[in-house]
């Protein structure tokens, strides 16, 4: 809960300290009134121009000169949807009735590695438990998998205790994020005090202050403490699977793990998406969602571009591999645990 704390308290504080510094201009329910009030809302309050080199005066310059008085309803969503794909940013959509516009490319221009199928039929046989929206099974050679599709399932200290328990007695244990597209990040707190046993500076996060490019607060530690005891932990070795699609949530949790001495990341570099979203409304009543306060990995470095697998570490599973039930990533991954000692052989 503290984690959700410090995101709702810099939130709040976010959306506080833009209105208090200066006056927010009015603009008319029009065609230009509307794009003008989607400019000017990313214009003070997006918080990656600097990270991506973008000249936001520009490309507005840009797209209101395709803009005239004969532009109907549609045709401007459009326009402005093209606008907010400049930033290239999986968090930034604009909603409307009738459409929500999302940036794909972050994801679209690069292989999938990864197919549920191929898990399912090839790895888990179809026989697997799940619970709290996680997938696990023990695999062949006493290697634990997990799972994990999306940060949004809540997941249940009771369940997690069940599942832990239940994998204890394994070689080491997988958990694979691939086409996570991110979620709550309270999840984030909840798994890997599973894996820690001290205090934990994990990354900084950031607020805007003011609506220059340039105004930010000085980074603020995101802490993770260890389970309570009581709750089951894992201690040995850990695999974690990634591909382009962790998003968000999953994007922040692979910076966190790979922090941990005992987590050896696996796959391909993760999608970004490392800004803290954030929403505000046009006077025709778009909503607009974009990225408002950046993370920090432990270095202090944006994770908006996504984290990279560890060295040496890097593996992508071919469509054709996958179409025949081969998963490399996942086959990497049994590799690098299949012969350390079962925990009875290490006492």
């Amino acid at each position: 809960m503290k984690h959700n704390a410090i995101i709702i308290f810099l939130t709040l504080l976010l959306s506080g300290s833009l209105s208090s510094c200066h006056d927010e201009p009015e603009y008319k329910d029009d065609i230009y009134g509307n794009f003008d009030a989607l400019w000017n809302i990313i214009d003070q309050r997006y918080c990656f121009f600097k990270e991506k080199d973008i000249d936001w005066n520009e490309i507005g310059k840009k797209y209101r000169d395709q803009i005239t008085e004969e532009t109907n309803s549609i045709e401007l969503f459009f326009i402005c949807a093209a606008m907010l794909d400049e930033l290239k940013d999986g968090h930034v959509n604009l909603s409307s009735r009738y459409n929500t516009s999302y940036y794909r490319k972050w994801w679209s221009d690069y292989p999938q590695d990864f197919s549920m199928r191929t898990l399912e039929e090839n790895y888990l046989e179809f026989n697997w438990l799940t619970t709290s929206g996680i997938m696990y099974k023990q695999l062949p050679g006493e290697i634990a998998y997990m799972y994990y599709p999306s940060f949004s399932y809540i997941i249940s200290e009771t369940s997690l205790d069940y599942i832990l328990a239940i994998l204890q007695k394994s070689r080491g244990l997988i958990i694979d994020i691939r086409d996570n597209g991110g979620g709550a990040l309270t999840n984030i707190k909840t798994l890997v005090g599973r894996l820690i046993n001290e205090k934990m500076t994990a990354g900084y996060i950031q607020h805007k202050t003011g609506p220059g490019h340039n105004d930010f607060s000085d980074p603020y530690p995101i802490e993770y403490e260890p389970a309570p005891s009581g709750r089951v932990k894992w201690t040995g070795p850990v695999v974690l699977l990634t591909n382009r699609s962790c998003f968000s949530a999953a994007n922040d949790f692979t910076s966190v793990m790979k922090q941990l001495p005992n987590v050896t990341v696996v796959g391909a570099r993760t999608g970004g998406g490392g800004g803290l979203p954030f929403s505000s409304e046009l006077p025709n009543g778009w909503a607009v969602r974009f990225s408002a306060c950046p993370l920090l990995d432990a270095s202090m470095q944006c994770t908006e571009f996504g984290i990279d697998p560890d060295e040496g570490c890097e593996v992508h599973s071919l469509e054709s591999d996958l179409a025949a039930g081969k998963d490399a990533i996942l086959d990497f991954a049994i590799n690098l645990l299949k012969d350390l000692p079962l925990p009875e052989e290490k006492e």
